[in-house]
């Protein structure tokens, strides 16, 4: 399994090499570091404890923990630990365009709503004898045990939920920028912590090692273009240019 940690930035459009215009959403990717490897023995299961970004404060147990370094965001996977190792570092090469990939984020906080934005209720109807009901809920309370059934649908917090977007196709990869273009929307606002995860072979390399093939390619010379020429200047009869005759005849 693939994974990557990330910040929703923007969304927008490109165009495909088919001339179709694609709505993508622009994910800034942030470089990955192994912190912890869990096992079995000493924990119950495998996994592995993934860190990016960085802020300004933190307690000094997290600062025991990753080594003096004040990471911002921190993420578990369960990925076998034979597959990396402490301290292993890497960003967007780890996925290729055409991807599908899952990501999971924060949805937009919607504050308190009421049954119709938030379930989708119908409402009473809007005829004379039903004053002030348009948007209510109705009845809840049953007659038979005389209480609120657990899990009944009113109205409350709406939005600011965990959310994964699965079957989602990576457009384009920029790795001098660390930006992926995902295909379609991705759960939360702008600014939003989200994290990628993707069916495939977990073997992170260095973005250094990415970049540094990036500008060999770059470095290589390019085809060289065929050679243009000149279309020849028509000529009269006796030599002469078809200007020069046309400017003898008019004079």
């Amino acid at each position: 399994m693939k994974v990557a940690l990330g910040k929703k930035i923007e969304m927008t459009q490109v165009f495909a090499t088919s001339g179709e215009v694609v709505p993508v959403t622009r994910i800034q990717i942030y470089p990955a570091t192994v912190t912890q490897i869990k096992n079995k023995t000493k924990d119950g299961y495998e996994a592995v404890q993934i860190c990016a970004g960085e802020k300004r404060k933190t307690t000094k147990s997290l600062l025991g923990h990753f080594q003096g370094k004040k990471y911002r965001w921190a993420k578990e996977f369960k990925i076998a630990g034979d597959k990396v190792k402490l301290q292993d570092s890497w960003g967007a090469e780890i996925f290729t365009p055409g991807d599908i990939i899952k990501i999971t984020g924060t949805s937009k906080g919607k504050g308190f709503q009421g049954v119709v934005k938030r379930w989708g209720f119908h409402g009473s109807p809007a005829s004379h004898g039903h004053k002030d009901q348009l948007r209510m809920p109705g009845s809840i309370g049953p007659k038979g045990p005389g209480r609120v059934f657990k899990g009944t649908r009113m109205g409350g917090h709406m939005g600011n939920e965990q959310t994964t977007t699965t079957n989602l196709e990576i457009i384009k990869i920029d790795v001098e920028t660390q930006v992926m273009y995902i295909r379609g929307a991705v759960p939360g606002a702008r600014n939003g912590f989200v994290y990628l995860q993707g069916e495939g072979d977990f073997s992170p390399r260095p973005v250094a090692e990415q970049k540094a093939e990036v500008t060999e390619e770059s470095q290589t010379p390019a085809a060289t273009a065929p050679e243009v020429t000149t279309a020849e200047q028509p000529v009269a009869e006796d030599n002469k240019p078809v200007e020069e005759l046309v400017e003898e005849s008019v004079k």
